[in-house]
């Protein structure tokens, strides 16, 4: 019997847009105040990288273990939700700005929801 292929993490589209999710943020974390460095912008860095870092290290395994990377990696999507409503309170973001990352942060836990369900 012959091993099951692995997934091409560079040819996921919810790799894609993770990693899409991840630039956008460091962008938007230049413009955050330079106090916050340690604290609120390098956890939502981190949740950021997390996304697509889950994705392509669940690529190599099988689809079971697969699925609980993805599901690592909406843990952080959903952590990185929250983290930029808490920068919208401290006045670090503005509404379009919000707007804008979590409208691609939910296409990617659709995305990733839908990719996880094909796998079982």
């Amino acid at each position: 019997m012959c091993a099951k292929q692995r997934h091409n993490y560079k040819n996921l589209k919810i790799w894609k847009l993770g990693l899409e999710i991840t630039n956008d943020i460091s962008d938007v974390l230049l413009d955050f105040p330079k106090h916050e460095r340690y604290d609120l912008s390098s956890q939502i860095s981190r949740s950021s990288v997390s996304m697509p870092s889950n994705i392509a290290e669940g690529s190599s395994r099988t689809d079971k273990s697969f699925s609980h990377f993805l599901d690592i990696a909406l843990g952080s999507s959903f952590k990185l939700g929250t983290q930029l409503l808490v920068a919208k309170h401290r006045q670090y973001l503005n509404n379009k700005a919000l707007k804008k990352l979590e409208d691609k942060i939910e296409e990617f836990q659709r995305m990733t929801m839908g990719f996880q369900n094909s796998l079982a």
